[in-house]
């Protein structure tokens, strides 16, 4: 049986962050991904660009970067990589550049990866993990580490650890909606008067029931590629992203939307009528789905305020972006400049587990807080603040809840983060 200091399950950029940060602080590592690369959502479900994770000085118009340390090496090595690009609020990137650039970031780092692998149970002993049983192409075989990282998106780890979580909106378990992103080739162009007139005739064929989609509108973003268009537009509703049999429903609910929107695009639109249905998603894209119970809950409260924490780890302020769990509909909540909140550490810190920290959008939130947070590059500094974490549980032989958090933020703040 193989033992590791530190097992980090999920290769998103909670995990991939979570694995890179602590094995430059020279713990061995080992990172499992049930797929053949790194970058969880923005890889296999093809989501991009990266949501706008800056503010801006509302006196000097100065912008502010906000998710730094690991995620701004991330970006900037992207670019002179030529696969990411700065637009006005977002960055657009090439997914491919991506893949290349994460596995050699975690390669560097001295991180054994395991791809194709799933976890598939989990062994304590008291609140302690001692091992994850995993299976692959080799069968099935057993790791022992000292901590953990679960940073699954899904809190998979934590629920076979037996962390009470929970699901979705609290007044009826209800998700926000699950979305198969795609991408159109051989667009002839693109503007802010062509997206009018689309939008426009797909209200009219909304309304007249030959367009299924919930969605209320349809939304487009450039990629690098002049005439590739991607779409974030598909929306399942009223189903579970935890049950297998719901997700199974909803790739094909999905996929039927890919291609009804195509089809309208072609048959209406002269600029699309030569296009081309060129990707989706390997799998669809789940906003939400568990969120551990942990020693904090985040709330729609704590962001309003913009609230501080004596152990914050990370902040934040892209808008309180809830697309509607049971129809259409999107509702916005969009931070003044120079505001932003911070997300305390005893969010990553799951109950009934001493040696498990938690990454990603399955922190402990509620509903409307989990709908900001929730974006790439704030799982990027959440999943580096587990990394730290776990590593200064071990050399201090301490649970993860007792970490020294001035010595936390401090390594935090030395690795260009922010964390208040």
């Amino acid at each position: 049986m193989k033992k590791y200091d530190i097992v980090v399950v999920g290769g998103g950029f909670a995990g991939a962050a979570a694995a890179i940060s602590a094995g430059r602080l020279g713990k061995s590592v080992l990172l499992i991904e049930k797929y053949n690369c790194l970058g969880g959502a923005a890889c296999y479900d093809l989501v991009n660009p990266f949501m706008p994770y800056f503010t801006t000085d509302p006196v000097s118009g100065e912008r502010i970067d906000l998710s730094c340390g690991l995620f701004t090496e991330i970006a900037d090595r992207l670019r002179a990589l030529g696969g990411a690009k700065n637009d006005k609020r977002s960055l657009p990137f090439n997914e491919e550049v991506l893949k290349y650039l994460l596995n050699t970031m975690v390669i560097e780092s001295g991180v054994d990866l395991l791809y194709q692998t799933y976890v598939i149970g989990v062994k304590k002993n008291g609140e302690r993990i001692k091992s994850v049983c995993i299976s692959n192409v080799s069968g099935n075989s057993e790791i022992e580490a000292d901590c953990f990282i679960d940073a699954t998106g899904d809190a998979n780890l934590a629920v076979m650890a037996r962390c009470p979580y929970k699901l979705g909106r609290e007044d009826d378990n209800l998700c926000q909606p699950m979305t198969l992103c795609f991408r159109l080739a051989g667009v002839k162009s693109y503007d802010s008067e062509l997206k009018a007139r689309i939008n426009a005739l797909y209200s009219e064929y909304q309304a007249c029931g030959k367009i299924k989609n919930p969605r209320e509108n349809v939304l487009i973003f450039r990629t690098l590629v002049d005439d590739i268009l991607h779409f974030n537009t598909t929306r399942v509703v009223k189903l579970d992203p935890t049950n297998a049999e719901d997700v199974t429903r909803a790739e094909i609910i999905a996929r039927e939307q890919v291609f009804e929107m195509y089809t309208f695009l072609r048959e209406n639109f002269v600029e699309f009528s030569e296009s081309t249905l060129i990707s989706t998603g390997m799998q669809i894209g789940v906003r939400e789905s568990r969120m551990i119970e942990g020693e904090y809950t985040l709330t729609k409260e704590d962001l309003l305020s913009c609230s501080r924490f004596d152990d914050s780890i990370a902040v934040c302020n892209y808008d309180i972006d809830i697309h509607s769990p049971d129809g259409s509909g999107t509702s916005h909540y969009y931070f003044p400049k120079g505001e932003y909140y911070a997300i305390p550490y005893r969010c990553l810190i799951p109950k009934n587990a001493e040696n498990l920290l938690v990454a990603g959008r399955c922190v402990s939130a509620t509903h409307d807080a989990q709908a900001s947070l929730r974006i790439m590059p704030t799982c990027a500094t959440l999943g580096e603040a587990a990394g730290v974490a776990a590593v200064l549980s071990l050399l201090n032989n301490a649970r993860v809840r007792d970490v020294d958090i001035a010595q936390l933020r401090e390594i935090l703040k030395n690795n260009g983060a922010k964390v208040d």
